[in-house]
């Protein structure tokens, strides 16, 4: 079987899954998606996806998807009333992008093995911008022969795909990148108060360090929200503190010391303890200037994301 004719399922249409699903419906993939608020997968019929009532009515597809925000909710919609793997079918191939725990991923791999279904495990890197921009990364990690056979599927979702081996490995490649992802963050955010403290502006201090060898896609990103001051979400300190908790409580099974980490989750775990659950992590900048008895306000500077097709 072609991947082009593959059926696909896909569970979890948050901003990050729904814009996924909207990429293999513009590739010509037939989807049916299900999520727990149907109203926010409807839009996509307009695009051709059907959507379903209950994660089992997805069993008989080939591959399945899912994208949830926390190990229950993965444990709910594959093994709870309703799961996909709870019907007398079952689908051929499950790829699971959500940042879970590994003993959370080894219980559905092996309840998805039981019944002849094989299991990859593909957190992604990036957010619904990323998407748009074509430039998401996915980890992969689970039988290499079902890689192969699926690896054009994920191919649609963005730049660059990479298989990191066997099991889980997978999740500790998601759960280390979020880690450094947090550590930067707080990092980036002290460095561009010390600036701004010293009298240079935010505009031009990350102008400067985007433009030299420590600038990054990641740092230029963020540039927006540092200079004016805008935290829509695209991740927030709750996640971010999930995933450093998955990440120390790695650290801890593997004996591997983490000092920096460890400090920067307690200042993430502050920001959650004071009320910041809505706001985009950059906002971490505001507590630094705080700290530092610096008011921020917008510099209304119209600077680039970096996500600009070139």
């Amino acid at each position: 079987m072609t991947t082009q004719k593959l059926t696909i399922g896909w569970i979890g249409v948050g901003r990050m899954g729904y814009q996924l699903v909207t990429r293999l419906l513009d590739a010509g993939y037939d989807v049916a998606v299900y999520n727990r608020t149907r109203s926010k997968a409807e839009p996509l019929t307009e695009k051709g996806a059907i959507v379903v009532d209950r994660p089992v009515e997805l069993a008989s597809r080939n591959l399945v998807f899912s994208m949830v925000s926390a190990s229950k909710d993965l444990e709910h919609v594959m093994l709870g009333d309703g799961g996909l793997l709870t019907g007398e079918e079952s689908p051929r191939i499950i790829a699971d992008s959500s940042t879970v725990s590994v003993e959370a991923s080894e219980l559905i791999r092996a309840a998805a093995t039981e019944r002849g279904t094989a299991f990859l495990a593909t957190p992604v890197s990036g957010n619904p911008a990323v998407i748009a921009a074509g430039k998401l990364t996915v980890a992969v990690s689970g039988p290499r022969e079902t890689f192969d056979e699926v690896e054009t599927v994920l191919r649609t979702f963005g730049r660059g795909v990479t298989y990191v081996g066997d099991g889980e490995v997978a999740r500790l490649v998601k759960i280390a990148h979020n880690i450094f992802l947090g550590v930067v963050t707080q990092s980036l955010a002290e460095i561009t108060v010390l600036a701004e403290k010293g009298g240079v502006s935010r505009e031009a201090f990350l102008s400067f360090l985007n433009d030299s060898v420590m600038g990054s896609i990641f740092t230029q990103y963020k540039t927006p929200a540092l200079v004016n001051l805008d935290f829509e979400p695209t991740f927030t300190n709750v996640l971010l503190q999930k995933d450093f908790d998955l990440g120390l409580d790695a650290a801890k099974t593997l004996g591997v010391v983490m000092p920096v980490a460890s400090v920067t989750r307690n200042l993430v775990a502050q920001e959650v303890g004071n009320g910041n659950v809505e706001q985009d992590f950059a906002s971490l900048v505001l507590t630094v200037a705080g700290g530092s008895g610096l008011q921020l306000v917008s510099e209304n500077a119209d600077v680039s994301d970096g996500l600009e097709a070139p």
